[in-house]
């Protein structure tokens, strides 16, 4: 995924936390759809009737569901009729048909997480063309035509975070390993992107080449095992997305290995709290994906009703600890099951 945030700061919360603000960028829990009758009158303006789809990354990761589930809400608020359904895997020929199902409804608004930068662009366009407006969220396309609006965090900062606090848990010593989803998707490559830069800063770390799990947990588990036994000083772990940091947790549960291993995870799903809480996992570097829904909606609500729209807006994140977990402040960043 290559998005283009804008602006990011890094923000103070409680002992440990580190928020990443912005400017001016993975599933649904299945089709969902909401009407437009309880948006106030005021509020519907002229985007009252219009109709927005969402079609999310990978359909039960509650990473999307909190999306859709902020999407629905506002799209709800502003009079706007809303539908959503996410592909079963993250794969381009389960995610295409469901673009051309769209396409068919043809709906005065999409958002969409592509989970290709390049291969779903050409069905991308062709109902770009036919006059819907595309917001992308999360993930984003290469072409820089797609789309009026992108939506995601700043995941390469987020790489950097994780970089960091991972060094620091590991002593500044040993080797390190990132497993991710696979290449080419634009948030996972900016993640590994800014973690490998970062830790050029701790020369007495040695990061091992980056494996990939195809989004299977048991994979993410399978190789962690494996770099254990080929790296007996191996002392942390970023894993690139949430089903990574399952995978991970698992592998060094059954390894024996965990809390000797060091693990920063990006996401911050129901079971990686857990994680977190018994001390499988050390850090969740937490998206803001309800802040993505609200905002898509958002900006296109400003296109439909001619007002300016933002290219590119990027959403804050936040370090998760064991010692801040607690704080109102940063567990409203934890991701939700369901609506």
């Amino acid at each position: 995924m290559s998005r283009t945030p804008t602006r990011r700061h890094l923000l103070a919360v409680a002992v440990a936390t580190v928020a990443l603000a912005t400017t001016a960028a993975c599933s649904s829990s299945g089709s969902t759809a909401s009407g437009s009758g309880s948006g106030s009158s005021a509020a519907a303006g002229g985007t009252s009737g219009k109709k927005i789809a969402l079609i999310t990354g990978v359909k039960s990761d509650p990473f999307y569901i909190t999306m859709t589930c902020a999407a629905q809400d506002e799209a709800k608020a502003k009079g706007l009729q809303f539908i959503a359904d996410g592909s079963a895997q993250w794969d381009v020929s389960v995610q295409r048909p469901l673009i051309d199902s769209v396409a068919a409804s043809q709906p005065n608004g999409l958002m969409i997480s592509p989970v290709d930068t390049n291969a779903l662009t050409p069905s991308l366009k062709q109902i770009q063309g036919a006059g819907t407006k595309i917001a992308l969220v999360d993930t984003s396309v290469t072409d820089p035509s797609v789309g009026i609006s992108r939506i995601s965090s700043d995941n390469e900062k987020g790489g950097q975070v994780a970089a960091d606090a991972l060094a620091k848990q590991m002593g500044d010593k040993g080797s390190a390993i990132v497993i991710s989803v696979k290449p080419g998707i634009s948030t996972t490559d900016d993640r590994i992107k800014g973690f490998t830069e970062e830790m050029t800063k701790y020369p007495n770390i040695k990061v091992l080449p980056t494996l990939y799990d195809n989004d299977e947990p048991a994979t993410a588990a399978s190789q962690i095992q494996s770099t254990l036994a080929a790296h007996p000083d191996l002392g942390g772990v970023f894993a690139g997305n949430t089903n990574t940091g399952q995978g991970i947790a698992t592998g060094l549960s059954q390894a024996g290995k965990q809390g000797q291993v060091k693990v920063a995870a990006f996401d911050a799903e129901p079971d990686e709290v857990a994680a977190l809480k018994n001390g499988s996992l050390q850090v969740l570097v937490a998206q803001d994906p309800a802040a993505i829904g609200r905002e898509a909606v958002d900006q296109l609500a400003a296109a439909f009703n001619g007002q300016p729209v933002q290219a590119s807006v990027g959403t804050t994140m936040v370090a998760i600890t064991k010692d801040n977990i607690n704080d109102p402040g940063v567990s409203k960043y934890v991701y939700k099951s369901g609506c």
